[in-house]
């Protein structure tokens, strides 16, 4: 057990690791393949913070454990919204929010935890409820990026900008982009073994933990990307990051693994869970549309939501 212990903590570290090499150096090499950033923007960059949440979601249906995949990309709504945005300020200092922009991505995010919360009461998937999340990641997805294609297009050159690493070999970035891939998928199967062993020796719910644990690890780098951004005063990229990063763990990251290898939902408290993470949503998104900032008082209310929805999930 004290093997499964490390295992988990060093391939939760190594997703993070191996997430964020491969999304800048396949970003890098694409710029240099003469791919615009345009398309940059909305394949590799929009969805690269969740490249682990993606992964798990894949290997974790594919070993029969839909939970785990379910439990990770929920969580990570909620350490998102939460932890990860409440952190933003209190690290960066404080950041204006387009309210217009906020309440339609809001909104995006809500419906699409809405699709999750109907599918997932009916207590298993079917290929074509897999199917019919990610088609809705397009129709979001173009949504958002009619209003934010000036920020998509900064995050991309936020990726790429690197001149030193723009100037190394083509082969080296595509060398580096594929081990890191690699590395994400193995971290990954090894991750999820270890949560089946640990979930089983504790007799933890793998929904619990995934949800509760894991799910902070994989929301590591929307925090180092974000960070990276506010620091360049790139206040808009971060707010979109963070919210687009929920739209994709709640469509894709979900139904990519169900689409493939469909899993029957087993934890009895994953409804309630959901419904938990759209309140939340619901209240993040008001309170931040009113207030038009997110200051060190904002941060400080939305890392205690975090711990007050984490022990209400513990206690279920």
């Amino acid at each position: 057990m004290f093997v499964a212990i490390i295992i988990f903590l060093v391939c939760l570290v190594g997703l993070g690791i191996f997430s964020d090499f491969a999304v800048k150096h396949s970003a890098t090499l694409a710029s240099m393949l003469g791919i615009s950033n345009l398309v940059i923007g909305i394949t590799l960059v929009s969805i690269g913070t969740d490249i682990s949440e993606i992964f798990n979601s894949i290997i974790a249906n594919f070993l029969g454990h839909g939970d785990i995949n379910v439990g990770d990309s929920i969580g990570s709504n909620l350490t998102q919204m939460t932890l990860i945005f409440g952190l933003l300020p209190l690290i960066c200092g404080g950041f204006k929010v387009k309210r217009k922009e906020f309440v339609i991505i809001g909104i995006c995010e809500i419906l699409a935890l809405i699709i999750v919360f109907l599918v997932i009461e009916k207590g298993y998937f079917t290929r074509f409820d897999a199917f019919l999340m990610i088609i809705t990641l397009i129709f979001y997805s173009i949504i958002i990026y009619s209003i934010t294609k000036s920020d998509m297009l900064e995050k991309v050159n936020l990726m790429i900008e690197n001149k030193d690493a723009r100037q190394k070999k083509k082969r080296y970035h595509g060398f580096i982009a594929i081990i890191s891939f690699i590395g994400v998928a193995i971290c990954s199967y090894f991750l999820i073994n270890a949560i089946i062993e640990i979930s089983s020796y504790f007799n933890i719910q793998e929904y619990i933990l995934s949800f509760l644990i894991v799910s902070i690890g994989t929301s590591m780098p929307e925090l180092a990307v974000d960070i990276s951004a506010l620091r360049r005063k790139k206040y808009n990229i971060a707010i979109g990051d963070i919210m687009g990063s929920c739209i994709v763990d709640s469509t894709l990251s979900i139904g990519i693994g169900q689409l493939l290898f469909p899993q029957k939902i087993v934890s009895n408290i994953a409804i309630q869970t959901i419904l938990v993470v759209m309140v939340i949503a619901i209240i993040v998104t008001i309170i931040i549309s009113v207030r038009q900032k997110v200051d060190k008082k904002m941060g400080v209310l939305l890392i205690a939501i975090y711990f007050i929805a984490f022990f209400f999930i513990l206690s279920l």
